[in-house]
Formats: C-alpha cells, sequence, structure tokens
C-alpha cells in the first residue's frame, strides 16, 4: 500500500486524485503545513525540499520501496506503475508531457505567487497584486486557447496533464479570474470536476483543512522558519 504524505493543497490533492483514478491503494499521512510538520526529521527524509506532498511505495518497480517527493514526478511514477493516464506512443506521450511541465513550472508557481499577494501577504503590494493577477488570466488564456481546439490539455485524451492542473484552477477567484471569461476552459473545469475520482480525491484530508490566517501558521509558510537552513 502507497503511503502518501500530504495535506489539503493543490499539489496535494493532484496525487490524491491521482491514485483515486488509478484505483491504487494507498493511505495517507497528513502533514499539517500550517503548524510546521513540513520541517519534521522524518518527512525531510523523504522530502528534502520540505514540501508536500511525497510518497513511499514499499513494492517499488525492482520490488524494494522507493520514496518520492515533487508531484510531478509523482504523477508520473503512479502512470507508469498504473499504466494509466500517459500515453504510450512517444508522439501523444510527449503532448502530454509539455503540458505537465506548463502546469509545473507555470500554473503551479504563478498562481501561487497570485494567492500569496492577493490573500496572504501582510502588506498589499499592488505592483506584485497587478503582475501576478495579469499573469494568472495570461495563462488562463494559453488554456482556454488550448481547450479551444482539444478536448484535454494533453490530447484526446484525460491525463495526467489534467489531473496536475485542475487542482490549481478551483481557486480562480482568489486568483483574480472571472471563469466565465474563458468558456472552454470552463466546459473542460466543469467536466473534470464531475468525474468521481476527481470527487472523492478533494475528498481527502478535506475535514483537515483550515484557513491560514494565524500569525503561527504564517510564520511557518512564509518567515524565517521557512528558510533556516536544515
Amino acid at each position: 500500500m502507497i503511503e502518501v504524505y500530504s495535506w489539503p493543497t493543490p499539489n496535494g490533492h493532484k496525487v490524491h486524485i491521482m491514485l483515486e483514478e488509478c484505483d491504487l491503494p494507498y493511505k495517507v499521512i497528513p502533514v499539517d503545513i500550517g503548524s510546521g510538520a513540513q520541517f519534521d526529521a522524518e518527512f525531510l527524509s523523504i522530502s528534502p525540499n520540505n514540501k508536500i506532498p511525497a510518497i513511499v511505495d514499499p513494492e517499488g518497480p525492482d520490488g524494494r520501496p522507493i520514496a518520492l517527493f515533487e508531484s510531478g514526478a509523482i504523477l508520473l511514477y503512479l502512470a507508469s506503475k498504473a499504466g494509466k493516464l500517459l500515453p504510450e506512443s512517444t508522439r501523444d506521450k510527449y503532448e502530454v508531457l509539455q503540458w505537465l511541465m506548463f502546469q509545473m513550472g507555470g500554473v503551479g508557481p504563478m498562481l501561487g505567487q497570485a494567492h500569496h499577494f492577493r490573500i496572504y501577504a501582510p502588506e498589499k503590494i499592488p505592483y506584485a497584486i497587478e503582475r501576478y493577477t495579469n499573469e494568472a488570466k495570461r495563462l488562463y488564456g494559453v488554456i482556454n486557447k488550448r481547450l479551444a481546439s482539444s478536448r484535454y490539455l494533453g490530447g484526446h485524451d484525460h491525463s495526467i496533464a489534467d489531473i496536475a492542473t485542475f487542482p490549481w484552477l478551483r481557486s480562480w477567484k482568489n486568483q483574480g479570474i472571472e471563469l466565465a471569461d474563458y468558456p472552454h476552459l470552463k466546459g473542460w473545469f466543469d467536466e473534470i470536476a464531475a468525474r468521481p475520482a476527481v470527487q472523492r480525491g478533494l475528498a481527502v484530508l478535506a475535514e483537515q483543512r483550515k484557513p491560514l490566517v494565524s500569525e503561527q501558521a504564517r510564520e511557518v509558510l512564509f518567515g524565517a522558519k521557512q528558510y533556516k537552513h536544515r
């Protein structure tokens, strides 16, 4: 059974949804990032970048345990293990992978900055808010254009590219976005949201999610503790 060290965030949801879509057995070990659990030595031995999610698969590809961090790498591993959600042909595979990299390098980091400066930053900085809100709109536009000519991000089949991207777009209001402005994206979004495996994945640890508004949580996530040498 795969051990999933996680918390109900967009990156955590990626892996929860993937496991549900692949019907792989797993158990969740909560890592409360607001209280600083991501800095515990046990978790750091699995995820040296002190970020969720991370997994341990006791039955790795060579029969030995394997530990992985970084959500994109975990999605690729699970796709390989299950033989699902990543095409076999070289052309189709790279069609999917480019959109996975687009999420990892653009959608996640940039929308994360939009969240931070619009909601969490102690000082409202107009330049930063405008910069990352505009970048969010640009990224939504890229996705909308893609989905105007393709049912799914990676092509004609649902894939890890959709699984990686969807959780980050669920907070569109917090990113300064009006979803109705992107009709092709909205149609795709509604279809993905209705998938039973997606709904089950989003329910994982949902009862433990809480607003990150306390001073302790802010210090843990955005203060000096985050940058302490370990």
